[in-house]
């Protein structure tokens, strides 16, 4: 069953790329029929099982996918194959991109950056840290 759907009429275009935003149609978690999230740019970054969610201004693209129990927040962004899976969290201005997987109950805040084939579980990268290969 459903969770969320996209708002063809409210979308940004970031990196040359069509970014929806995502409502809630029905009540998950902490999240609420009709609460708006953040943007995604189709139905396969977002797992519809789960309590996984895109809130705030964050951004996921691209074949990126957030499921399980994970958030994506703030002003964060995901893209390329990255997943986001488990609890994990990725929030504030980090961004989680190429072939990153970010799993178990990782955070990923602040200016951090995770990418290319890099593996983050059970651990906080935060701050201006720079984590790749």
């Amino acid at each position: 069953m459903k969770k969320y759907e996209l708002v063809e009429d409210d979308f940004i275009v970031f990196e040359d790329v069509k970014l929806y935003r995502v409502k809630a149609i029905r009540d998950f978690f902490s999240v609420n029929v009709d609460d708006l999230g953040g943007y995604i740019e189709k139905e396969d970054n977002l797992s519809h099982d789960d309590d996984a969610w895109v809130s705030g201004n964050a951004r996921v693209s691209g074949n990126a996918r957030v499921k399980g129990n994970a958030r994506v927040s703030g002003d964060a962004w995901v893209s390329g194959d990255a997943m986001i899976s488990g609890d994990a969290w990725v929030c504030g201005d980090a961004q989680v991109g190429g072939d990153a997987w970010v799993y178990g109950n990782a955070l990923i805040s602040g200016n951090a950056m995770i990418s290319d084939n890099t593996w983050v579980s059970n651990a906080r990268v935060f701050g201006n840290t720079l984590v790749y290969d």
